[in-house]
């Protein structure tokens, strides 16, 4: 068996699906990172689809590893987002291959469904709209655990307006009471100092993890945050290199490590990290901030890695209505949990609407 032909469908920058299809007539899907879309097919057509198209799908993992180094003269997150795209197509492909779900393929599951925690992505709605989001999606949905977003983005000490933090985080202690975990996410916004200060304000009101309270890019500063403060910081959402998160994890930079399935380059990256993080007895909680076809591969892999054994993220539905148009049938969130696939692959299909609209480009060998 081989594979033959390898085709993107690009909506816009936003979104791009992946078919990937064999010389047997076999297909699978997959998708690349979201959002910088066109730039990912690009990468993806020159770089990654010439190592898999007449290759054995069998050899995935091979095929993922000679991707890295071939083109290691373009090492970054475009590559790795392109190398997504194919390499969970093939995931599927092989899922389907055998009649089993993906996270069978892995080891098998070591849950048979995935807690979830409400993630909010807004720094615009008042402290006040996001406390009552919040409590609606815990009666709606059953969810234990949210996330809200503090300081700025990237920002240099800098709110995203004056005072909304020191208000917003025991609003929501004091909406949701004590029963319910709250993280907060900083998206890289403080000096360590101010990171400090910001986590013992977390800690006073029993928060559940500190998301990037420092740029990613400053490992160090992180460390020195993690080392002052009790509640669990996490991070590594922008990384892809997988010596950057060894590092994170042996020298206990982060306690949660936040890889996103999109931008490490797809399962198998992805599930190295994890297993790294359950030998070192770190939890894992990948990043995953839409309802693409990535909150189905982030799923499995929570389903069959046993680091993964917090709340897992879940992007409230209201805040990205475009990324349910693209599969079918979406996940249902039953008591704040998401229930395990059983159909062969990804245990989805692309939507006819989608792939009829998209910007089709194939490379076939």
């Amino acid at each position: 068996m081989q594979i033959t032909h390898i085709e993107t469908l690009l909506h816009g920058d936003k979104v791009a699906a992946v078919r990937v299809r064999t010389d047997t007539g076999h297909e699978g899907i997959g998708q690349t990172a979201c959002h910088g879309a066109d730039l990912t097919v690009a990468a993806l057509h020159k770089l990654i689809a010439p190592i898999f198209l007449g290759a054995d799908p069998w050899d995935v993992g091979a095929l993922v590893e000679r991707a890295m180094r071939q083109n290691y003269k373009y090492n970054g997150t475009i590559k790795c987002r392109a190398l997504c795209g194919v390499e969970t197509a093939v995931w599927d492909l092989l899922g389907k291959l055998t009649g089993q779900p993906v996270y069978k393929l892995l080891g098998g599951a070591v849950r048979d469904r995935v807690p979830l925690y409400a993630s909010s992505l807004s720094r615009l709605i008042t402290p006040e709209q996001e406390a009552e989001r919040m409590r609606e999606a815990v009666r709606r949905y059953g969810f234990r655990c949210v996330k809200i977003k503090i300081g700025g983005r990237m920002s240099r000490d800098a709110d995203a307006w004056p005072g909304r933090t020191e208000r917003i985080v025991p609003l929501m202690r004091e909406a949701l009471g004590p029963d319910i975990a709250i993280s907060a996410d900083a998206n890289g916004s403080y000096t360590p100092a101010k990171a400090i200060q910001v986590g013992r304000l977390l800690e006073r009101h029993s928060y559940f993890h500190f998301e990037e309270p420092c740029p990613y890019d400053e490992p160090e500063n992180t460390r020195i945050v993690a080392d002052a403060l009790d509640i669990p910081v996490a991070g590594g959402e922008q990384d892809w290199d997988l010596r950057t998160f060894k590092r994170l994890i042996d020298t206990r930079t982060v306690d949660v490590v936040q890889f996103d399935v999109g931008y490490i380059g797809g399962i198998s990256r992805a599930r190295r990290v994890a297993e790294l993080a359950e030998l070192a007895g770190v939890v894992c909680t990948p990043h995953c901030s839409n309802h693409s076809l990535l909150q189905i591969f982030t799923l499995h892999l929570a389903a069959a890695m046993p680091a993964c054994s917090q709340f897992q993220e879940y992007r409230l539905d209201d805040d990205a209505p475009w990324a349910e148009t693209i599969y079918t049938p979406m996940p249902a969130v039953v008591d704040g949990q998401l229930p395990l696939p059983t159909r062969p692959g990804w245990g989805v299909e692309l939507q006819p609407a989608f792939v009829a609209a998209a910007e089709k480009r194939s490379s076939t060998r």
